[in-house]
């Protein structure tokens, strides 16, 4: 069996079993294999731009390399504990095929560089891909708009209904937040887009390499100007975990949302049964445990947020063991995420709003109270005097039974000598709706202009 390419002449004993048992970490960082193999051909590429190996070598190397991650591809490698992760497995399985030669490739080399660069390459396809999947999500939000054109909803605080809005303007509600996510997430990959190749074990090398050659052909946006940081950095693991906390912080918040209102109490949409799931005893039960998921899982990714804060917690300057547990939090923030957000695209294209139901309750809660008060305070009554009467004839209105455009004349005289019925122009969810003036508001043309804003920012 080959010995760990890590293990110099130093040691006078072998190692441990139980401490390969504890160490390994090729259970977890397999997932690393493609830029471990992309980063070692750039690298090898480099070294014989340099005269560091011949170009026959190189040529050894990549071939030998493509092989490996094709036999890594089809599973025909098997992972041993004693070669402890991806790097070491795949270095030797390059020594097996060409000695000495394979021997050359970490030539200026360290693996604290090493599986740094891997790390950022690894997480900047990750992060390309989950952007890519929230851009799918917000069109999916985006094609409700015009099919729900014509929905008044209510918006609720503190869980009280509120004001009305259309429909579109929840879906767009979400198309900013999941905006704000993809601009976070492009934030977050100018700090990982940095090449930490060369920077070696943590002080740089005696020998006459090319950074820059290696971070070009790697497609990074620049190189890591200090050794010391570099090897010890892992800001960019910790950014992109609390971005990819806050993405599941918005859909376990629309999970929750939605929750509601597929209940009986709420029945305002009707979510596709393909991601719902039945009851081993209750024969009439249609679970959201697709969204229940979503939000439960939602604090997985918190709860990993909070473990690599804690694990870079005071770690001296450079490269500390520690480090190898950035990754499985990481993998699985990423891997959480993305299956969430594959899950809520289509869960967003096929619910249906119940429209029956929410227009035959719409008119509950006196959504129009307080276009009413602004309406007032145009004819010139002071915003607080026009707020109490308002409330005053909520409470007429409340204790009849009725809509507050079905109170009498004689009733909204009764509450101000200027009341009459001419009022009852600017009642109504419908009149409320289009009421509304100001920009980001719920009026119909706003919400009209903001659509085909997205539409054309979402082509």
């Amino acid at each position: 069996m080959t010995a760990s390419p890590s293990r110099s002449g130093v040691f006078s004993a072998s190692t441990d079993k139980r401490l390969e048992a504890f160490s390994e970490s090729i259970s977890f960082d397999y997932r690393l294999y493609r830029h471990d193999i992309r980063g070692s051909i750039a690298h090898a590429r480099m070294l014989a731009k340099q005269g560091l190996i011949e170009e026959q070598e190189f040529a050894q190397i990549e071939t030998a390399l493509r092989e490996i991650e094709h036999e890594i591809e089809q599973g025909k490698m098997p992972f041993r504990p004693e070669l402890e992760d991806i790097h070491m497995h795949i270095e030797s399985a390059l020594i097996e095929r060409l000695g000495d030669v394979g021997r050359k490739l970490h030539t200026a080399r360290s693996r604290n560089d090493q599986v740094n660069t891997d790390l950022r390459l690894w997480l900047r396809d990750a992060i390309d891909g989950i952007d890519a999947l929230l851009q799918e999500l917000q069109r999916a939000f985006l094609s409700r708009c015009d099919r729900d054109g014509d929905v008044i909803l209510p918006a609720y605080t503190h869980m009280q209904r509120a004001q009305p809005v259309l429909a579109p303007h929840y879906w767009l509600c979400y198309i900013e937040k999941y905006q704000r996510d993809r601009e976070r997430l492009a934030d977050c990959r100018r700090r990982v887009n940095v090449c930490g190749l060369g920077a070696a074990a943590c002080a740089g090398t005696t020998l006459p390499i090319d950074r820059e050659a290696t971070a070009r052909e790697l497609g990074f946006e620049r190189v890591a100007a200090n050794s010391l940081d570099v090897s010890s950095d892992r800001d960019f693991v910790l950014e992109a975990a609390f971005v990819l906390a806050m993405i599941a912080e918005h859909l376990s918040g629309w999970a929750e949302e939605w929750i509601l209102w597929s209940t009986v109490e709420f029945n305002f949409i009707k979510l596709p049964h393909q991601f719902c799931t039945g009851s081993s005893i209750m024969p009439q039960k249609i679970n959201p445990d697709t969204l229940e998921l979503t939000r439960g899982k939602s604090a997985r990714v918190l709860g990993n947020l909070q473990t690599l804060m804690v694990l870079v917690k005071g770690l001296p300057l450079a490269y500390n063991r520690d480090l190898q547990e950035d990754k499985p939090p990481l993998f699985d923030s990423v891997e959480t995420v993305r299956a969430c957000l594959e899950l809520a695209i289509p869960i967003v294209e096929g619910a249906e709003l119940q429209r029956d139901s929410i227009a035959s309750r719409l008119d509950k809660g006196y959504l129009d109270a307080t276009t009413l008060m602004e309406h007032l305070i145009l004819k010139g009554i002071p915003q607080r005097t026009a707020h109490h009467l308002v409330g005053k004839l909520v409470a007429m209105a409340q204790e009849s039974g009725v809509c507050l455009s079905e109170l009498t004349d004689s009733q909204l005289k009764s509450a101000h000598s200027d009341l009459d019925g001419s009022l009852r122009e600017v009642l109504g969810t419908e009149q409320a709706v289009k009421a509304y003036q100001s920009y980001g508001s719920s009026n119909p043309e706003r919400v009209r202009e903001q659509v085909n804003r997205w539409r054309e920012q979402l082509q």
